[in-house]
């Protein structure tokens, strides 16, 4: 079975976690890894791994350096993308308690990239997401969110854009990347708002 194979039989055991048929193609992955430092030792958490396509940009980008934390809470694509990756850190859990972990172990993200679906970045128990993202976040740190360019306009997604902006000074809209099924942009967020 291919991984397009395996992701498409995920997507269809569980649309809502999924949350797309296909994975997110080169230029997708390209413009979410985009804000990964060129020198240094970065530290990227990718968040939503699925098969590891944002991962396989992210890895080619980083070159052996930093630190690269893969976070896939569906442990079938989780296997497939450890044995893809054995460089990467995998962790098959909640993107959420992941976050948590590494807060708490003082960690913090040059980069995140998160392909977690829009119920996943929804507020629970008016807590978003983004909020611990943003604590997580270096200095000079960004978080890119990829979403489908057809349900931006959708209440929840622009109550997700909110979410991004009320943790964020900056929070900029790519343009529509077409090359991608189905067609997708990227939100990159800087500069955290620390509380």
């Amino acid at each position: 079975m291919t991984e397009i194979q395996a992701f498409a039989r995920e997507f269809l055991r569980d649309p809502l976690n999924v949350a797309a048929l296909f994975p997110s193609l080169p230029p997708l992955c390209r413009q979410a890894a985009a804000p990964l430092p060129e020198t240094g030792d970065p530290v990227v958490l990718d968040l939503g791994a699925g098969t590891g396509q944002v991962t396989d940009v992210i890895q080619e980008r980083l070159g052996g350096r930093g630190r690269h934390i893969a976070v896939e809470f569906n442990p079938r694509l989780a296997a497939v993308l450890a044995e893809r990756h054995p460089k990467v850190e995998v962790i098959c859990d909640d993107a959420r308690a992941v976050v948590d972990r590494l807060l708490a172990e003082g960690v913090r993200s040059d980069l995140t990239v998160s392909g977690l679906p829009w119920l996943a970045t929804a507020p629970r128990r008016g807590r978003t997401i983004f909020e611990p993202l943003a604590r997580l976040a270096a200095p000079n740190g960004a978080v890119t969110q990829l979403a489908h360019a057809w349900i931006r306009f959708f209440p929840d997604a622009r109550k997700v854009q909110r979410n991004l902006e009320a943790n964020f000074e900056e929070v900029v809209v790519t343009r529509t990347v077409l090359a991608n099924i189905p067609p997708a942009v990227v939100y990159v967020a800087r500069r955290p708002r620390i509380r």
